[in-house]
């Protein structure tokens, strides 16, 4: 059975958060648009131009990386890998896992050819592959980048049964709402602050002739996401830790509460850009992309993700911080919720290469490249905030940071990968199911509680 996080990390209250990430998000709205920035690891705005961390010379060293990325993330990533190639002489080949890492690590591990690093967005799957016996642990490079950088709340994140394996290189606020500010403003509508206001917001755009809300429900992780948010505001910290480890059930009256609350949206076509159906075959870019491209006739108002959706917005020719702007995920009960993710670097093979990836990534360095590119955000508390490529980034980085430990992590991450982290089944098909018929509450509850029973053991 996979050892479930336990620790302390994700667990503390939540105000801290909300509270930094309100004051951040209150001064967005006048925020510049990007300033672009260069994706060499040792020159441009934001910090010395000597790098910070000593690495070896592995020239003639081949080295295979993989990652969910695709688009602007995969191209800014591989600017990352690019500075390690040239400060190391290594050749680095990165090859994309598709969304199911899980599946294809494990297929690679069974043929006999696993990649070198990978970076796994799921705190279950860690665990797994640390229970399995697939990860080496950190070298002394990476774990002294590590205790020099980073809070213990992520060096836990990152840790099996007391050993550290992984190193978080890029970090996620997925309690966000991007929005465009033009249709905002032609239709009159301000930025909420609750769920109710949230809804209302909606209407108003809906009656000023723009679909309100953009939903990529093809991929069923963002619907994980939307759940994760209204549950953690509405039902507490406490409940939410205890449905993440499956110590309460699904079938939860909390669960039938947070289905109902979401049903208020994803029950209303006219809410929907394209109506339920519509949003079931949207992807996740594209849920982006159409909510900022179309000029004066987007397609949608606002999209609720996370900080990473800048990289898709730059695809378009909205700016951010200008024509497309951000506010805190509605409080749903008390206080507006506060979601975290993270993609965690882990070596499947020993060697001097794949330590020395390690130890670069746990850096300032690398993180500095990735930061001036845009779309990230790094839970490196030593990198020089000037390196982000534009205000809303810095002030989301910025939260993220004075939080410290104060932070609850998605929920979906933590569940062993059968449950939580595979498509077409599991929560991203139930919750895609539910998206499909909002009103069978009960039903999308018992077949969450069958799925998740089955995938912890219980």
């Amino acid at each position: 059975m996979r050892r479930r996080l336990d620790r302390t990390a994700g667990r503390a209250s939540a105000a801290v958060v909300a509270a930094g990430l309100a004051l951040a998000l209150a001064a967005c709205g006048s925020a510049g648009g990007a300033k672009g920035g260069g994706s060499g690891g040792s020159g441009g705005k934001g910090g010395s131009t000597a790098p910070t961390v000593r690495l070896p010379k592995l020239s003639g060293q081949k080295l295979q990386v993989t990652a969910v990325w695709t688009g602007p993330e995969r191209e800014n990533f591989v600017k990352v890998l690019d500075e390690f190639e040239r400060r190391t002489g290594a050749e680095v080949a990165f090859v994309p896992s598709g969304d199911d890492m899980a599946g294809f690590i494990g297929s690679k591990i069974a043929g006999g050819g696993p990649p070198d690093v990978a970076m796994l967005q799921q705190v279950g799957v860690l665990n797994e592959f640390a229970e399995k016996g697939w990860l080496k642990p950190l070298g002394a490079g990476a774990k002294a980048q590590l205790a020099k950088n980073y809070s213990k709340g992520w060096q836990d994140l990152g840790a099996h049964k007391g050993t550290p394996y992984g190193v978080y290189f890029k970090a996620s606020n997925k309690s966000l709402v991007w929005y465009n500010a033009q249709a905002f403003d032609n239709a009159g509508a301000k930025e909420p602050t609750t769920w109710p206001d949230f809804v209302k917001a909606a209407e108003v755009i809906s009656e000023s002739g723009v679909e309100p809300v953009s939903v990529g429900g093809a991929d069923g992780w963002t619907l994980t996401d939307w759940f994760e948010n209204v549950y953690l505001s509405q039902a507490g910290p406490e409940k939410y830790d205890r449905l993440a480890q499956h110590k309460i059930k699904w079938t939860d009256p909390t669960v039938k509460q947070a289905l109902n609350t979401l049903a208020q949206l994803f029950g209303r076509k006219d809410l929907l850009a394209g109506g339920g159906s519509g949003a079931l075959q949207t992807d996740f870019p594209t849920s982006v992309t159409q909510t900022f491209s179309g000029g004066d006739a987007p397609k949608a108002a606002m999209v609720s993700s996370a900080d990473f959706a800048a990289a898709n917005i730059t695809q378009t020719k909205a700016k951010v911080g200008t024509d497309a702007k951000v506010f805190a995920f509605p409080a749903v009960g008390g206080r507006s919720p506060v979601v975290t993710g993270g993609d965690v670097a882990v070596a499947l093979k020993d060697g001097k290469a794949s330590q020395a990836l390690l130890t670069f990534l746990a850096s300032t360095d690398a993180a500095k490249i990735w930061a001036q590119a845009g779309g990230f955000i790094s839970p490196n508390k030593e990198l020089d905030q000037a390196a982000y490529a534009d205000d809303v980034m810095r002030k989301i980085a910025k939260a993220l940071i004075a939080a410290g430990d104060e932070f609850r992590f998605d929920m979906s991450d933590q569940a062993p990968a059968s449950f939580g982290g595979k498509p077409g089944q599991g929560e991203w098909k139930d919750l895609q199911d539910f998206l499909k018929d909002p009103k069978d509450i009960a039903g999308t509850q018992a077949r969450l509680e069958k799925d998740a029973a089955k995938s912890f053991g219980r």
